[in-house]
C-alpha cells in the first residue's frame, strides 16, 4: 500500500516537497545555519552525514514507514526537513517528526505554515484519526512549539531511546485527534493571519 502517497504541499510561507538526493548541498547549507548538528537534545544530521541521512529517510520511505519532505521557505530556499513517520495505514495514524529548520527560519511563520499544511493533508485528505508529535522531554523550545499548535500531551515515555551521544531520552508524546482538528485549524489560520 502506497499510503500516504507522494505529494507536494504549498503555502505562502513554506512549501514541502518530496525529499530527493539532489537536495543534498542545499540541506548541508541549511544545517550549517545555526550549527544544528551540535544540539544535544535532538538528532540533526551534520553536513558530513547528510547523504547518509537522505539515504536512510528514502530507505524508510521505500519500506512504507516514512514520507520525507524537504522544506522550502516562501522565497524557495531550502531550509530543512520534516516527515510523516511511524505510518500506520490500517488505523490511519502517523507522526509528524524528524523535523529540523535552519536557525534563520526559526521563530517565523514557516514552522506554523508547515504544520498547517501537514495537518490539513493528514486530516482532510488522508482521513487520519490522529497525528502524533514526539520530542525530548527536556527540549522546551520544541515542546512549547508543539503546544502552540494545539496538541495535547499524551504522556512521557521514560528512558524511551538512546541519543547519538549515548544518553537516554525521555520522550514527550503529544497528539491532535480528528475531532480536535477544526479548532486547531482555526487557531493555526489565526496565527498565520497575524501581522509579524
Amino acid at each position: 500500500m502506497n499510503w500516504p502517497p507522494s505529494v507536494t504541499l504549498r503555502g505562502p510561507h513554506a512549501s514541502l516537497e518530496p525529499l530527493h538526493a539532489d537536495h543534498h548541498d542545499a540541506l548541508c547549507e541549511a544545517v550549517r545555519d545555526g550549527d544544528l548538528s551540535q544540539l544535544w537534545f535532538t538528532a540533526v544530521p551534520s553536513p558530513a552525514g547528510m547523504a547518509a541521512e537522505i539515504e536512510r529517510r528514502l530507505g524508510l520511505q521505500a519500506a512504507g514507514s516514512m514520507r520525507p519532505f524537504t522544506v522550502r521557505d516562501g522565497a524557495g530556499r531550502i531550509v530543512g526537513m520534516t516527515t510523516y513517520m511511524h505510518i500506520d495505514a490500517v488505523h490511519r495514524r502517523l507522526e509528524i517528526g524528524s523535523t529540523w529548520t535552519a536557525a534563520s527560519a526559526q521563530r517565523t511563520a514557516l514552522n506554523t505554515q508547515c504544520k498547517r499544511l501537514l495537518l490539513a493533508h493528514a486530516f482532510e485528505t488522508l482521513d487520519c484519526i490522529a497525528v502524533e508529535f514526539r520530542t525530548h522531554r527536556l527540549n522546551t523550545q520544541s515542546r512549547r512549539a508543539i503546544e502552540r499548535l494545539g496538541a495535547q500531551l499524551d504522556g512521557v515515555l521514560r528512558a524511551h531511546m538512546r541519543m547519538p551521544g549515548g544518553s537516554l531520552r525521555d520522550t514527550a508524546v503529544y497528539s491532535i485527534t480528528a475531532a480536535e482538528w477544526p479548532a486547531v485549524r482555526q487557531h493555526l489560520d489565526w496565527q498565520l493571519a497575524r501581522p509579524r
